[in-house]
């Protein structure tokens, strides 16, 4: 596979307008008025320096990660984070599908992160790649334009590896510090599109991102549910979309339960009402349904 180097792109070429400094012309008559005409010049120019170098200083592609560009996006403000199995053999067939700007099924991501812990960057966070399809969370239908999208080297039917899902943390601390991004914002694809997506699999380890503070998951200590209770409220309150209940219903249980399974169990009702008390808790606009900066 190509690899291209790690680094920082420019953006002043691209947003930035260059300005010219029109020199001022002084006659023996406005001498006097030199140094503060200088005084003005020099001002104008360090203003110019420090609009250069802001728009300069927005990094397109993250250094924790090789870059591995894909043509397959388009631009976008993030809101959440999704997560994906390739459900591929190998990262290196997951990165020529993912980069192939030609054929029916062009899709990207994000970020991939192989089974051995290393990182490729394929989109810049600021563009919107085609990872999530059509879905919902929260009210929110185009995923695409508003999540950061992460696909997991993994074929669907085996354990996360150990050193995969310490880049994942390392990924997520990075991105959600720096888009402010709500760390409770985390899904996966299945979470988003439960008639057609299953991925990631039972077997991801939701409690270890917990563990980090990373996606919403039920406290040890948990209250008891109000008499009355609406479990299938709770689930749209979190994200879900109930267009198919069922289907909701078994990603739910996929996700907080390590299980594909429909029918409610015993315990999900403590569990989503917990779920449902801590995002009521989270600051107003902070929620997947706030209105994008």
């Amino acid at each position: 596979m190509v690899q291209s180097a790690v680094g920082f792109h420019t953006f002043a070429s691209r947003r930035c307008v260059s300005r010219k400094l029109v020199s001022v012309e002084l006659d023996s008559e406005n001498a006097a008025c030199a140094r503060p005409v200088n005084a003005l010049r020099l001002c104008v120019a360090a203003l110019l320096i420090a609009v250069l170098g802001a728009c300069a200083s927005v990094p397109e592609r993250n250094p924790l990660a090789q870059w591995h560009g894909s043509p397959n996006y388009g631009p976008r403000r993030a809101q959440l984070i999704v997560l994906h199995h390739t459900e591929m053999d190998n990262a290196e067939g997951a990165l020529r599908v993912l980069s192939a700007g030609d054929g029916e099924r062009r899709v990207s991501a994000h970020y991939l992160i192989d089974a051995d812990g290393r990182l490729y960057q394929l989109v810049s966070e600021q563009d919107r790649a085609w990872h999530a399809g059509a879905g919902s969370w929260g009210g929110i239908e185009d995923l695409n334009s508003a999540s950061i999208g992460i696909e997991l080297d993994n074929d669907g039917s085996a354990p996360f590896a150990e050193a995969q899902i310490q880049t994942l943390l390392r990924l997520l601390r990075d991105i959600t510090q720096r888009l402010a991004i709500p760390p409770q914002l985390i899904v996966g694809h299945g979470d988003i599109a439960p008639t057609r997506k299953h991925d990631p699999s039972a077997l991801f380890p939701w409690s270890r991102l917990a563990e980090a503070g990373f996606g919403l998951w039920p406290r040890a200590e948990r209250a008891a549910a109000p008499a009355g209770f609406d479990r299938w409220a709770a689930l749209r309150t979190i994200g879900y979309d109930l267009r198919d209940p069922a289907a909701a219903q078994r990603a739910f249980h996929r996700h907080y339960r390590g299980q594909d399974s429909e029918g409610w169990l015993d315990g999900d009702e403590e569990i989503l009402f917990d779920l449902q008390r801590q995002l009521m808790a989270m600051p107003a606009g902070t929620g997947a349904t706030a209105n994008p900066p």
